[in-house]
């Protein structure tokens, strides 16, 4: 080999191992590249997971205050209504009082006529209202059928008789009228 050939040998090694060490720091720069990515991401992922934990425990503070609120609005409102009955049961007291003083039958029967007539607007008062649906369409949802009976005077399903009168608080039925209902002869 000569000289000259010896030089253009060593100058493509000294090339070749240039490549190699370019192409070595490129991978090592870009896997220092990759791990400051990953380091980020984790801060990042770490951050997100410390945020909804802290959300996880405000919303479950905030239940329990909205469990409390409501049980102290229940409380309040029970207490309310029954100060608002509390008259009518000293009235019912009243009158068993009379009836046992010697008072008549009349006079007691006008009083717990018109402690009936309190209560009833205690509840008028709180929304809620009678369903009384004598001569009425007969309806499942406002009514339950106690018995049926054969009526020449009346419609075939409608209400002939109300056994147990019904209840709906703003509109919505909290007790049906227990009711007796008109069926054609056989």
């Amino acid at each position: 080999m000569t000289k000259e050939e010896k030089e253009k040998a060593q100058a493509g090694e000294a090339e070749q191992k240039h490549k190699e060490d370019e192409g070595h720091r490129e991978k090592k720069d870009k896997l220092a590249s990759l791990k400051e990515e990953l380091k980020k991401k984790e801060e990042e992922a770490a951050s997100y997971l410390d945020m909804l934990q802290r959300l996880k425990a405000e919303f479950e503070n905030y239940k329990k205050r909205v469990e409390r609120d409501q049980a102290a609005f229940f409380e309040m409102a029970s207490k309310d209504i029954i100060l608002k009955t509390l008259p009518v049961l000293d009235n019912l007291e009243r009158a068993l009082q009379a009836l046992s003083g010697g008072a008549d039958l009349d006079s007691f029967k006008r009083g717990i006529e018109l402690v009936t007539g309190q209560f009833g607007e205690i509840l008028k008062k709180e929304g809620i209202s009678v369903i009384d649906p004598v001569g009425q369409k007969f309806d499942p949802t406002h009514h339950e059928a106690f018995m049926q009976v054969e009526s020449d005077d009346h419609e075939e399903g409608r209400v002939v008789e109300v056994f147990q009168k019904g209840y709906a608080i703003n509109g919505k039925v909290i007790r049906p009228a227990v009711v007796k209902v008109a069926k054609a002869r056989s």
